[in-house]
């Protein structure tokens, strides 16, 4: 897959895409719909598959002291479109001169002069410009003066229930990460690069990779069974494992992150990037008296996460 993270001075063999348009965030079963329909008139038109999304999250540009809300980092979510098979991913940079455009000047200078699409296809919600002045009928009506496709998807609904990634931030935050990985349709991922800790686990038998979940919205904190993909190194491969998320109180007061441990691995991880999916929630995050009770708890999570984990099935690794 090709990564292009501006929309202007493009090669010509850049341009010319199929393109779903959003933010994506999660890559629900939603987005995958709207990405589907991009790739049936990719198909058809003999173009390449492309997905034009924005770094940062406009909420974020917009407003960058609320709360983390963010199921996907840029990483994470690019991943999953490699994984559905996009050819070109155009990553637009959101800042000053991009949220200031308004809906005719994004549908000229981005999308038709600046990325040379030849078809569209947004959610039945979709909305941009400045001040969001640009909905679908406008999409359509740009399109047609300026030379590419425009394809609504209807809104996706699941068992009744209408996906989005509110309800998927409401399941994880509740520690439900099978009921989001079914709006998702797929393990609900947090990927990233592994930085040194304090050593802690590996002094109690039990050693850890690190992950920051800084900008992201955090899952319930506790125990989790978990399938983890190390994405670089020497050791790249599928692995099961226990993950801990939170802020570790046996040990004091601590920015929240995210603790893995691999079962049946041994060998240095530090610097290497992961992809650790949640699969079931154990438990709550505990204090504990003594080193030895969360040594003794510890073996206890890990046990009932090889169980859960054994009974998954063949293929859920991937999933």
């Amino acid at each position: 897959m090709q990564t292009i993270r501006f929309w202007t001075g493009l090669k010509r063999d850049d341009s010319g895409a199929s393109v779903a348009i959003g933010n994506f965030d999660g890559v629900h079963l939603g987005h995958r719909h709207v990405i589907d329909i991009a790739r049936e008139r990719a198909g058809a038109l003999s173009a390449p598959l492309g997905i034009v999304t924005f770094e940062p999250h406009p909420r974020e540009f917009f407003a960058p002291t609320a709360p983390p809300f963010r199921l996907m980092n840029a990483e994470t979510r690019a991943h999953r479109f490699e994984k559905l098979g996009v050819e070109r991913l155009y990553e637009l940079p959101f800042d000053g001169l991009l949220s200031a455009l308004s809906a005719e000047r994004f549908a000229r200078e981005v999308l038709a002069e600046g990325l040379g699409v030849r078809h569209v296809v947004v959610g039945a919600d979709f909305q941009f410009g400045k001040g969001r002045d640009g909905d679908v009928d406008s999409l359509k009506a740009f399109g047609r003066d300026m030379g590419f496709g425009v394809t609504v998807a209807d809104l996706l609904h699941v068992e009744g229930l209408e996906i989005s990634s509110t309800a998927i931030r409401k399941a994880l935050a509740d520690g439900r990460p099978r009921d989001a990985a079914k709006m998702l349709g797929h393990w609900h991922r947090i990927d990233g690069e592994v930085f040194g800790g304090d050593r802690r686990g590996r002094e109690l038998g039990y050693p850890t990779t690190n992950m920051s979940i800084m900008r992201l919205h955090p899952p319930r904190f506790g125990i989790y069974a978990v399938k983890v993909e190390v994405l670089t190194g020497a050791h790249k491969g599928r692995y099961d494992g226990a993950a801990s998320v939170g802020v570790r109180p046996t040990f004091g007061d601590n920015q929240p992150n995210l603790e893995t441990f691999l079962f049946d691995f041994s060998g240095d991880l530090y610097g290497e990037h992961l992809s650790v999916a949640f699969i079931e929630y154990l438990r709550p995050e505990k204090k504990f008296d003594s080193l030895d009770a969360l040594v003794a708890q510890m073996d206890r999570d890990c046990a009932r996460a090889r169980d859960i984990l054994a009974g998954l099935g063949t293929g859920a690794e991937i999933a």
